[in-house]
């Protein structure tokens, strides 16, 4: 098997593809699937959904991720990256060959199935959210889900181990962009100008006293502006510039806080300087809250591996958290980090990698989450 999940990671390694566009890495699943003897489907263009019947009303779900991102590889490995500027940087062809692995692992057991299984490969994880497109077609009701589980490759976390949390484990986000709109004018003459530059740089400065001011201390929220650029040469004042950014948050009411505080903020800047402000703010992503019950579940079921339990939440965030709205799920990490190999990059930096070995952990984790939750008689 360990040889197997390693063909099918530096597979689909070779074809990354981005938010819903993942038409070969789609082709790719659905071929080894037919192979195992499934009939996989879809519900929108590249999402890959396998259900096995054993004519139960309770179906347990298991979920992957499938897209890449926007990033030029730099990992230096032979099987690298054959679409140029991007990459599977967070671990998603890792994700998918866990999974096809389980598929791999079912398709002579099924007379053994106790209760119904749904495997899903899920597009746009990365973006907009690909787990609530699905969610809005009745994925979980059609097919009587009564628990979902998700696994992701953690560099943070030493080698084969795994990581997670009752309750709130990971963060809502939403992306946000800020264009500043000013006027252009000499450098020389700076007073016949808006200088954009300068309002998104007093901007950011005031947006960061959201957290310290607005919010309790007690909150545990982010607001993190990664990328601005603004103005053309080096003597004339900006007519535009730009910030993109994210806000994270787990209280629902603070998250709605700190976005209407950078709509007023905004907003009385334009009145101040005379310019416009166009903010966009994506509809983002709840806090990923593992369920109190199946993780105590999910727990025990993990008794023969090493766990790590986090004893604070973490401020990345999750699409699979639009599955844990609807019905009870839980979310785990799968360790990378090995210094000795120099697996220490972080997700979504172009040298990530690791060894292949972690896949084969977390193929074991679901295995036996099967039979702990008696969907398996074996």
């Amino acid at each position: 098997m360990m040889k197997t999940l390693k063909e099918y990671r530096r597979a689909l390694h070779q074809i990354p593809e981005l938010c819903l566009e993942e038409y070969k890495t789609s082709a790719y699943l659905k071929d080894v699937l037919r192979g195992f003897g499934y009939d996989p489907f879809s519900l929108l263009d590249t999402d890959v959904l396998v259900y096995i019947d054993a004519n139960s009303d309770e179906t347990i779900a298991f979920r992957s991720d499938i897209d890449a991102l926007p990033v030029a590889e730099e990992t230096g490995v032979s099987f690298h990256s054959q679409h140029e500027g991007k990459m599977h940087a967070c671990g998603h062809d890792g994700h998918m060959s866990m999974l096809l692995g389980l598929a791999d692992y079912l398709k002579d057991k099924q007379a053994m199935l106790e209760k119904n299984i749904l495997l899903i490969f899920q597009p746009a994880e990365e973006s907009i959210g690909g787990a609530k497109l699905l969610c809005d077609k009745g994925l979980l009701e059609t097919y009587h889900v009564k628990a979902i589980f998700g696994v992701h490759l953690f560099p943070e976390l030493e080698e084969g181990i795994l990581g997670s949390k009752k309750n709130e484990f990971m963060a809502m986000a939403s992306e946000v962009t800020i264009k500043v709109h000013g006027k252009s004018s000499h450098g020389a003459m700076p007073h016949l100008g808006v200088d954009a530059n300068l309002i998104l740089s007093k901007l950011l400065i005031d947006f960061q006293t959201i957290q310290t001011r607005f919010l309790s201390p007690l909150e545990y929220s982010i607001i993190t502006f990664g990328k601005m650029g603004g103005g053309t040469v080096r003597n004339a004042v900006s007519d535009y510039a730009f910030m993109e950014g994210t806000i994270r948050a787990f209280d629902v009411a603070g998250f709605n806080t700190i976005k209407e505080s950078i709509r007023t903020i905004s907003k009385q800047y334009e009145t101040t300087y005379n310019c416009t402000i166009d903010i966009d703010m994506s509809e983002g992503y709840l806090p990923v809250i593992n369920d109190p019950s199946l993780y105590n579940k999910w727990k025990k079921a993990m008794r023969s591996f090493t766990v790590h339990e986090f004893d604070k939440p973490l401020m990345i965030a999750e699409d699979f958290s639009f599955y844990q709205d609807r019905v009870p799920g839980v979310f785990f990490y799968v360790g990378t980090k090995n210094e000795a190999l120099n697996y220490t990059y972080s997700l979504h930096h172009p040298k990530f990698n690791f060894d292949e070995k972690v896949l084969e952990t977390g193929l074991k984790a679901y295995q036996t989450l099967l039979k702990e939750m008696g969907a398996l008689d074996v």
